[in-house]
This record gives C-alpha cells, sequence and structure tokens, in this order.
C-alpha cells in the first residue's frame, strides 16, 4: 500500500501513527466537527443515533478528548480551581479528594494551589492565577475567617465557593455544622454526670475553631456550669499534650473536650504519663472523627465530619453558579455532624 492509499474513515495524519483529532472522529462518523464538539459536550439537540455513531467512532480510533477539543462548543476549559490552606491536615485533604472525585465524574480537571501563607493579597492573587490559567470556576477552602471577607471585598469576576467559613453575604458557603457537634460533645460529658467540661480549642481566627468554642460555653451556660477559660492548640498533638500536662495535673479536671482529634490523641498522652486513667479519671472527647480515632488506646468518642460530603456539595454549588451566574447566590444548608460514642468517655466517677 503506497502512502497515498489511506483506508477509509482514517485520515493520512491518523495512518501514519499520530494521535487521532476531531476531523478524524467527524470523517469516520460522517458528521461535521461541529456535531463531534456538540457529542463532547453533551448538546442535548444531538440526535441519539449520531451521537452513537459519533461514540463508535472515538472507540474506533482510540480519540481520547483533549480539554481544548471539549471547551469548543461551550466556551470551558473544563478544568477548575481549588485553594487551599494547611493541606497537609486531615480535613483540608479530605475535602480536596473529595473535590477531585466528584470533579472527575462531572468531566473536570482541578489545579490545586496549596498556599503557606494567607494574606489576602495572596489569596486574591491565587484566585487570580487559576482564572488566568483558565479555570472555569474556583473553590477555597478557607478555615479562617479573614480569608472569606477577604475573597468577598475582593468582588472577583470568577464563579467562587468558599468552604468552612462563616462569613454571611459574601460568596456561597459550603460548612459543617460545628456549633451543633460542640454542643453534642459537651452535652454527652454533661449527661454522664460530671460538673463541668475543660475546653482545648484550636488557633482564634479559625473558624470551626471559634464555632466549637461557642458552642461549648453556650452549652456550659445553659447547663448553669462552671466555666473555666479554654486554653487554646495549634491543631496538633504535641499541643494537646503540652495542655494536657496542664490539665492532668489539676485534680478539678474530669472531662475534657478538644477541638480535634490530634489535640485529643496528646491529651490521652498527657493523661496515660500522669497516671490518671481514661475514663476512670478523665473522659476525653474529640473531633473530626479521624481514621484513626477507633485504634486510639482507648478508641476515642469524637464528633465525625463528613468532608466528602463538604466536597461533593461544593463542586455542585459551583458547577450551579458556572451553569446560572446569574442567579442570586444559594443558601447551602450545613452539613451535618454526627457523635461517636466510644471508650474514652465514661460516667463520673464519684469519689465517696
Amino acid at each position: 500500500m503506497t502512502s497515498s492509499a489511506v483506508p477509509k474513515g482514517r485520515s493520512r495524519r491518523n495512518f501514519a501513527g499520530a494521535r487521532p483529532v476531531m476531523d478524524d472522529v467527524a470523517r469516520l462518523a460522517g458528521v461535521s466537527k461541529q456535531t463531534v464538539s456538540r457529542v463532547l459536550n453533551d448538546n442535548p439537540a444531538v440526535r441519539p443515533e449520531t451521537r452513537e455513531a459519533v461514540q463508535a467512532a472515538m472507540r474506533t480510533l482510540g480519540y481520547r478528548p483533549s480539554r481544548s477539543a471539549r471547551s469548543l462548543a461551550s466556551g470551558r476549559t473544563r478544568m477548575l480551581g481549588v485553594i487551599s490552606f494547611d493541606a497537609a491536615r486531615y480535613g483540608p485533604a479530605s475535602i480536596l479528594t473529595a473535590i477531585n472525585t466528584a470533579a472527575q465524574g462531572a468531566g473536570y480537571l482541578v489545579s490545586s494551589i496549596a498556599l503557606d501563607t494567607a494574606d489576602p493579597d495572596t489569596v486574591v492573587r491565587a484566585v487570580d492565577r487559576l482564572s488566568a490559567e483558565g479555570a472555569d470556576g474556583v473553590i477555597a477552602i478557607a478555615p479562617q475567617l479573614w480569608v472569606g471577607r477577604a475573597l468577598a471585598e475582593a468582588r472577583l469576576d470568577t464563579p467562587l465557593v468558599v468552604l468552612e467559613n462563616d462569613l454571611q453575604g459574601g460568596p456561597p458557603l459550603v460548612t459543617a455544622d460545628s456549633r451543633t457537634g460542640a454542643r453534642e460533645a459537651t452535652g454527652h460529658l454533661l449527661r454522664l454526670g460530671h460538673a463541668t467540661v475543660f475546653h482545648i480549642a484550636g488557633p482564634t481566627g479559625w473558624t470551626s475553631a471559634d464555632v466549637r468554642l461557642a458552642g461549648w460555653q453556650a452549652t456550659l451556660e445553659t447547663a448553669g456550669a462552671e466555666i473555666h477559660a479554654p486554653l487554646t492548640g495549634d491543631w496538633s498533638a504535641e499541643s494537646g499534650y503540652d495542655l494536657g500536662r496542664q490539665l492532668a495535673r489539676r485534680p478539678d479536671v474530669t472531662a475534657v473536650f478538644a477541638s480535634n482529634d490530634q489535640m485529643a490523641l496528646g491529651v490521652l498522652h498527657a493523661l496515660h504519663e500522669a497516671g490518671r486513667g481514661v475514663p476512670e479519671d478523665v473522659s476525653v472527647v474529640g473531633y473530626d472523627d479521624i481514621p484513626e480515632a477507633a485504634h486510639f488506646l482507648p478508641p476515642l468518642t469524637t464528633v465525625r465530619t463528613d468532608f466528602a460530603e463538604i466536597g461533593t456539595r461544593s463542586l455542585r454549588l459551583l458547577l450551579n453558579r458556572i451553569d446560572s451566574p446569574a442567579e442570586p447566590p444559594r443558601v447551602e444548608p450545613l452539613v451535618p455532624v454526627e457523635l461517636v460514642v466510644r471508650r474514652s468517655s465514661g460516667p463520673y466517677a464519684r469519689s465517696s
């Protein structure tokens, strides 16, 4: 066969071994290039038999549409941006995984930027960079209140959804019900007979830490229990250990609520070293229900946050913003949380 003898339905480019392109698919399917583009973008105007012919041609040629090919009919890149802070922590990492999974199912790629510093200019520049790279929209995992405020004040043109924040009146929000979670954790310990509950809070200015602290305090106020000044950690097990050593020296401490599971782990370590049994002497409750929580010694009572649901909801909300930019932002309900009772909490054993 000479080089000019090209099999019917295959371009010379494809026959020579190059990657098949949209023209090859159109020729084999007997349709226009525009029709192929419409099939790629799930245009409902394409007849079922035409759609099947185009898809069959793609399979025959081994055609894999590029991002630019998918965007011809829709004017979109099919790429989304994600900005995260403290991405190594379990919560942000789990949310990012859920966003990637949901985006893949919706036919989108994800480009993410992890920021070490989170000053307002850096945050806004990150959104601008993702927009310049062609992102159809951006999700910001913004655990600090001022991050959400900076994004709201920037009045960016790019469709935007903010996660794990408490700022009202700005971009659409998706967040878990941390206030209820803290109330459940504190109320659980009070119902076990503890006179009060000590609290190890997360860093000041972090939305989840502030909301959990407020929920803890409100629950004690409602119960008429004594409120001791909270201790503030940095989310790490090390900080929980250091603060736990302070609490372990106090005989009036019988119940501790830590704002995340890592700090609760440090508290367990400190109590063990001090010879105080859990839950015989002190009950401990954490927050988040990380995968290891069930394997702590003793297994940790904690509040489960559905990070996968946060990620999935955020993607759904962002795609709605992209599809209907003129619609007012929807008010997304808080993602429910669940108290998971394990052996680190138990009834207060009053001494005789």
